[in-house]
């Protein structure tokens, strides 16, 4: 997958302390990007947006 051109951003949940973060790229068209902050290079996970938004309500609904 070409990632080129992903804008990666940081949770806004996630704190300054070098916790437990996730980025996430929403810019390119057909997928979204997700990656661990403190290991930006071991992988990326890839979803649809519609089920990115599915995700992002019930864990949102969780909290």
């Amino acid at each position: 997958m070409d990632m080129t051109g992903a804008r990666w951003r940081k949770s806004t949940k996630s704190g300054g302390n070098g916790g437990n973060c996730v980025e996430v790229a929403d810019n390119l068209p057909g997928v979204v990007l997700v990656r661990d902050t403190k290991d930006r290079d071991g992988g990326t996970l890839a979803f649809s947006p519609a089920s990115w938004r599915c995700f992002v309500a019930l864990a949102r609904h969780a909290a």
